[in-house]
């Protein structure tokens, strides 16, 4: 604190004094200013993976005048120039598992923006140590690590939100209202579509010697994943289309998209999903495997036991720019969903589309001429979309267990592995024996959700969880 501030202080005091106040405690607000948050009512956070992404979700976190962005940690330094000129004095690290051992003390929470692939294990390492974290969609990189997730946050009690902000939007709120009060009867099918990808998929692996930057530890960014030679064909942002760090159009997207069915229906875990995929070409009917991308385009079926034993949902995914029939009650010039996808809900007295970011209207789009929207029952969320961030630093300040959140992981756990359980088809259905034989998508695969194990096809479970390199395990 500078002299003439000292000087100021103390004039303030002795004329308060003079005109007969009695001071015997000098209140926060006026020892730190206007504005000013104590201490104790600061949630000190950390940010690993925080370039692209990772950016936005820092600065939508710092909007909260109770958070503090102390440490800052990527293991790419060209992706971290504008969170470094954004809170110049948080403390910069490359190792996240450095950051936590040195720093723990000094962190109540932490943000994740690292691709799929390193979610988990950073996660976990934040949670083990009681931090309160938020993770970008997907939750995780696979199915046994949704699940773990979940569980570690329930049982260290800490503040957790996934990073799918739309979640916090009016729309899925209004959605769920909509259905709630019966407008479409009874929901038997739900339709979801995204663009996605807009990255390379169904494209060969690259190939050739590439030397690595000097402002990236690739050993770093590889993580837990399988070790392979640095290409720049994987970043900054098209590893989301190959399996060893991403999952695909679905994972990208499907916890967006997606998230009205499991926010407004009664399901979490499917009981059997199958698949097709975009085939490629090499040549006249010789076909291309390329085992380490993702497909092109995709179609997965998910069967969903309703929680309230009334029958069975069933979800259909696509991408690719694969779209669903048009329905009949949307007139030819009417458009279907959103630029980037959309969502269906098919019921017994009719239909509700919508998107994660736009509102959703009955089919035909001429009912909502005649028909008076539901009372508000669902509660919405200040700020929408940005206050999914603001949300999650009251909550961390709150303590667990005080405040609703969006998407918490016991949520955001078992929809993350819903969503996830798509990818499980999608590699299965590349597979081959060792004959050249494969698993076509002509098997329906059965899942045993308590115990995560496909019951049908034994060589699926192979992709329910990741082999770790040494040093990045759960």
């Amino acid at each position: 604190m500078s002299t003439s501030k000292n000087v100021s202080r103390r004039k303030f005091i002795q004329n308060a004094a003079v005109a007969g106040a009695a001071f015997t405690i000098l209140p926060r607000f006026v020892l730190g200013g206007k504005g000013y948050i104590p201490p104790s009512d600061t949630v000190y956070i950390a940010g690993i993976g925080v370039g692209g992404k990772g950016t936005s979700d820092l600065t939508g976190v710092a909007k909260n005048p109770a958070a503090r962005v102390v440490f800052l940690c990527d293991v790419d330094d060209r992706m971290a120039v504008d969170s470094k000129k954004n809170f110049p004095e948080a403390k910069y690290y490359k190792d996240f598992r450095e950051m936590l051992d040195k720093e723990a003390k000094g962190i109540d929470a932490v943000t994740i923006s690292t691709p799929d692939h390193t979610h988990a294990v950073a996660a976990m390492a934040a949670m083990n140590r009681g931090k309160h974290v938020y993770v970008q969609k997907p939750l995780t990189w696979s199915i046994f690590e949704a699940r773990m997730l979940a569980e570690t946050a329930k049982k260290n009690k800490v503040v957790t939100q996934m990073g799918n902000q739309f979640a916090s939007a009016d729309h899925v709120r209004l959605a769920k209202e909509m259905v709630d009060a019966g407008l479409i009867g009874d929901v038997k099918n739900v339709l979801a579509w995204t663009n996605r990808p807009v990255w390379p998929q169904g494209v060969p692996t690259p190939t050739g010697k590439h030397e690595i930057p000097k402002e990236l530890d690739w050993d770093l960014w590889l993580g837990p994943a399988k070790p392979i030679d640095y290409n720049p064909a994987y970043l900054p942002f098209n590893w989301r289309g190959w399996w060893n760090f991403g999952t695909g159009a679905l994972g990208d997207m499907g916890c967006h998209v997606m998230d009205a069915a499991f926010r407004i229906l009664p399901i979490d875990f499917p009981s059997e999903v199958e698949c097709s995929t975009t085939t490629e070409w090499q040549g006249f009917f010789d076909q291309a495997h390329y085992d380490e991308s993702c497909p092109a385009s995709s179609i997965i079926h998910l069967k969903f036991l309703r929680k309230d034993g009334k029958g069975n949902i069933n979800l259909t995914w696509m991408d690719g720019g694969l779209l669903p029939k048009r329905p009949d009650e949307l007139l030819p010039n009417e458009q279907m969903g959103d630029w980037d996808g959309g969502y269906i809900f098919e019921g017994t007295k009719g239909k509700l589309m919508g998107n994660y970011n736009t509102s959703p209207v009955l089919l035909p789009t001429s009912r909502m001429k005649d028909i008076k929207l539901p009372k508000q029952t669902q509660t919405r969320v200040p700020g929408g979309p940005d206050g999914h961030y603001t949300q999650w630093v009251d909550a961390c300040k709150a303590g667990y267990g005080k405040m609703q959140l969006s998407s918490p992981f016991d949520y955001a756990g078992p929809f993350t592995e819903a969503v996830i359980m798509g990818n499980l088809a999608l590699r299965s259905y590349a597979m081959r024996g060792p004959n050249g034989e494969g698993f076509p998508g002509r098997k329906k695969l059965l899942w045993d959700a308590k115990n995560m194990k496909i019951t049908n096809f034994d060589e699926a479970n192979q992709f329910v969880k990741r082999e770790y390199r040494e040093g990045w395990s759960l």
